[in-house]
């Protein structure tokens, strides 16, 4: 079982589809292929690669700190591999935000003694049923529920002169989103404010906004430098460079969307102007389509 400790479990022996435990097909999802890959982006910081939202894994003095956690069958093998890395016991997982492919294992981490943390609206919406196009997802059991919440910020020190400083930002994905920034090692993990290679998924039923989103790209753009080491949510790790590029892409789309909106079109003749032609080849073939991004902001605008 997974409930036992980090140290009992070492001496056993790319853009995925996002989200959702709200599907009904998901408890039927084969997990047995699935490996998770591990990437070092600097001296104590790694990223697990699986199916679901990029985990980061930072190694401190005494402990190890996770962010995020895919889905609970993957448990075990998130285990493994942080094993393969540390032996050090794992203190904290932080959410980036509520949604499934984030926060699947939240109740395996903590029954294996690991405190969970996030903004309070993840606390929130993880802890209330939700519908979605008549599909009901019911409400996580305490257990999946952060035991820490915060509602602006806070700060782990790692020991060593290494700190992780989580960061609520504005709604944008949902309306718990928050950043983890290493200020020490110069990396940053942004969850689902940035998926590095797709259109944006602005959850409009979690609180979802287009302008919080850009925002929040203008923001990480002002923490981050050339040699910053960027997560994204989905999609491999990268820098300012392709993060300036996003939030460009995502700000033309905002402004062509406003201005169609304010002269009077509909959202169906917005969805025929061709407003994200120059980057659907790149990034409408995942999760979100040029429809979806294009009908999502326009809502939000609303």
């Amino acid at each position: 079982m997974f409930a036992l400790s980090i140290r009992t479990l070492k001496s056993v022996a790319v853009l995925p589809i996002l989200l959702f435990t709200l599907t009904p097909g998901f408890a039927q999802r084969n997990f047995d292929d699935v490996e998770i890959r591990t990437e070092q982006v600097a001296d104590n910081i790694y990223v697990l690669f699986g199916a679901g939202g990029n985990i980061g894994l930072a190694v401190g003095e005494d402990a190890a700190y996770l962010i995020d956690d895919q889905y609970a069958p993957l448990s075990e093998k998130i285990m493994t591999a942080i094993n393969k890395v540390t032996d050090k016991p794992l203190k904290f997982l932080v959410n980036t935000h509520w949604h499934g492919d984030h926060t699947g294992g939240n109740a395996n981490f903590a029954k294996a003694g690991t405190t969970l943390i996030a903004h309070e609206n993840v606390r929130k919406r993880l802890g209330s049923p939700s519908e979605r196009n008549g599909q009901v997802r019911e409400a996580s059991p305490e257990v999946a529920l952060p035991e820490i919440t915060f509602t602006e910020d806070l700060t782990l020190h790692l020991g060593q002169g290494q700190s992780m400083h989580v960061m609520h930002v504005n709604d944008a994905h949902t309306d718990g989103d928050s950043y983890i920034y290493f200020p020490e090692a110069n990396v940053i993990h942004m969850g689902d404010n940035f998926a590095n290679g797709g259109f944006p998924y602005i959850d409009l039923n979690s609180g979802g906004d287009i302008e919080g989103f850009v925002k929040n790209l203008n923001m990480a753009l002002f923490i981050v430098d050339e040699n910053t080491k960027i997560i994204p949510g989905h999609g491999p790790v990268t820098n300012r460079e392709t993060l300036k590029a996003y939030r460009d892409m995502l700000e033309t789309l905002r402004d062509r969307v406003k201005a169609a909106q304010s002269s009077g079109k509909s959202l169906e003749l917005a969805l025929s102007m061709g407003l994200s032609k120059e980057w659907d080849a790149d990034f409408g073939a995942g999760f979100i389509d040029s429809e979806a991004i294009i009908t999502s902001i326009y809502r939000s605008l609303e």
